[in-house]
């Protein structure tokens, strides 16, 4: 059994576009989307259109959250950008999404188990840097799940590990946003994955085990650039063009 695994699309049309074609060319037929879908300054109507045709397994991220749980003037900039592109109809599916899926022996979070919008396989560490949670820090947000294959995303970091129990906990990086700066600090904090590709992940079954697969897809990203830049993104535009800040 293999299973697609995508996350952070942010509304990156181009990316997802990418992320499935090479789904396709892989014959995989199986995707679990585990949120974030739309929010930045992108292309949100265009990932909308095409996540609604695919009407995959989803669940929800905080930035979809944001997108609904509050008024507009109170919304951060990633969503003042999206939520006039997206229709009544997508507004509504994200009110739907639940917090967790459990799918046969595979469970679905955006985050952890517990929250959408908290660091699990990751942690903001030194010099304002994302670094690798240690287990004391990831086994305690697993505890009461029996799936085997435990999905999240959120960080936009890939990362596979594995409890000492022998389930595995996977996250599949970001397909849309290979690097971020948070100004909201100083100094800011910044993560780059050190390259523009879309990232996914492949999980398979095999023998009562797990093959994970982290996969860095590379597209042309240029139409998201310039989409960036009209709506005075520049970071964003900076980190489509090389998943770092210079």
């Amino acid at each position: 059994m293999q299973l697609a695994v995508i996350s952070d699309i942010h509304g990156n049309s181009d990316a997802l576009d990418a992320v499935l074609t090479d789904i396709r060319r892989r014959g995989v037929e199986t995707i679990f989307n585990l949120g974030d879908s739309f929010s930045g300054p992108l292309d949100a109507a265009g990932t909308a259109e095409r996540l609604a045709a695919l009407n995959l397994p989803t669940v929800r991220g905080n930035h979809d959250r944001l997108l609904v749980d509050r008024p507009v003037e109170d919304m951060g900039a990633w969503e003042q950008w999206t939520i006039g592109d997206l229709s009544g109809a997508t507004l509504d599916w994200i009110r739907s999404l639940p917090l967790t899926l459990t799918i046969g022996d595979v469970f679905l979070c955006h985050a952890t188990p517990q929250r959408d919008d908290e660091n699990w396989l990751n942690r903001r560490g030194a010099d304002h840097r994302i670094s690798a949670r240690e287990l004391t820090g990831i086994e305690p947000h697993a505890a009461g799940i029996s799936a085997s294959m435990i999905l999240c995303g959120h960080t936009h970091t890939p990362r596979s590990v594995r409890l000492p129990d022998g389930r595995r906990i996977v996250n599949a990086g970001s397909v849309g946003c290979p690097a971020y700066r948070d100004t909201r600090m100083e100094p800011n904090f910044i993560h780059q994955e050190g390259g523009s590709d879309a990232r996914y992940a492949i999980v398979e079954r095999v023998d009562n085990d797990w093959i994970v697969d982290l996969i860095s897809v590379p597209y042309d990203a240029s139409r998201m650039i310039e989409r960036a830049r009209a709506r005075g993104a520049e970071t964003w535009a900076q980190a489509l063009e090389t998943g770092w800040f210079v």
